[in-house]
Formats: C-alpha cells, structure tokens, sequence
C-alpha cells in the first residue's frame, strides 16, 4: 500500500521548511519500517522507489512546483528510473534521503536522489526522468521553469546522466517481443 500517512506527514513537516532553490537539495530522514522489508529483513526494492517519492514531492513542495502544477493543472509523472542498490537497509534503520533536481532537455526533468546510513555509506543512489504533463502531454521542462520564474535554461547535466540518456535512446520501445 502507498504510504499515504508517511507523505502527509512530510508534506506537513515541510509546509513551512524554506524555500529552495529550484536545484536546490531537500535531505530527509526516514525510518525502515516492518512493512517495508522483504524476505531478507531489509527494505524491499520496489518499496525503495516508493520511499523516494518521500522526497521527491517534498522537494517540489519546498521549490514551489506544486503550486505552479496546480495554477496551471499540470500533472507530474516518472518517465524512468536507474536504481543502483550499494548496501543494505535493515528493519527500523534511519536513513538520510538526499533529492535534487539536476537539471533537464527539451522533454524530461532530472532528479537524482540517494539514501545515507548513519555510517556515512550511501545504501542506493536512483537517477528519475520526470515529466510535467498538460492536456497537450508534455510540459517543455523550460516553460515550467519560466512558470517557476526561474532561467529557463538547464543547468549543464554532468556527463553520466547525458550518457544514461544517450542509452535510454538506444533502448527500442516498445520492447520487442521473442
């Protein structure tokens, strides 16, 4: 099941929290919960993606996103994810979620987000590609930074994400069937 009572509450708690910039960094702690485990006592990696949504849509509250989603009612959707799994989550482990937007092309936003553990070792890192949507289908990513009122050029996007972009282009769609 979503967790609907652990957004509310980050969305209450960061109601108030300073506005960031629009590249700016929304960090969160959260708690591996008994629900949120798999076979092997740790946090289960789908419900990982689903965690990050903890910190995703806190960080578009905190750079005034979803006020501009709502103004203009646009919708807000992942058009992709790469995962890399480092270390583990055990049960009841608090982790510090770190989420940014990085940058974007003519179509999709970049967010790159990561867990910590209180060791220092980042558990997981995800690389999401987002998109505004409107009635139309996509929202091109600069007219939703002018909404924002922001440059609405891209930051440079670093090397490792061109080169995960460049990849998903290779990447035939719809999949082909055997």
């Amino acid at each position: 099941m979503y967790p609907f009572i652990r957004m509310a509450k980050e969305l209450v708690i960061n109601r108030k929290a300073s506005r960031l910039a629009p590249t700016g960094t929304h960090v969160s702690r959260h708690m591996c919960l008994p629900w949120d485990i798999d076979l092997w006592a740790e946090l289960n990696n789908g419900r990982t993606l689903t965690i990050y949504d903890l910190g995703r849509i806190p960080l578009a509250q905190r750079t005034g996103l979803i006020g501009v989603l709502r103004r203009q009612r646009w919708g807000l959707t992942v058009a992709g994810v790469s995962v890399r799994y480092r270390r583990r989550i055990r049960m009841f482990d608090v982790v510090e979620m770190r989420s940014r937007l990085v940058g974007w092309d003519e179509r999709f936003i970049y967010l790159d987000q990561s867990m910590w553990r209180k060791d220092g070792a980042c558990a997981n890192q995800s690389l999401y590609r987002t998109a505004v949507t409107g009635p139309d289908g996509i929202v091109p990513p600069a007219q939703v930074a002018a909404a924002l009122g922001t440059n609405p050029t891209s930051p440079p996007l670093p090397d490792w994400i061109r080169a995960w972009i460049a990849a998903e282009d290779q990447r035939p769609w719809p999949p082909k069937q055997d």
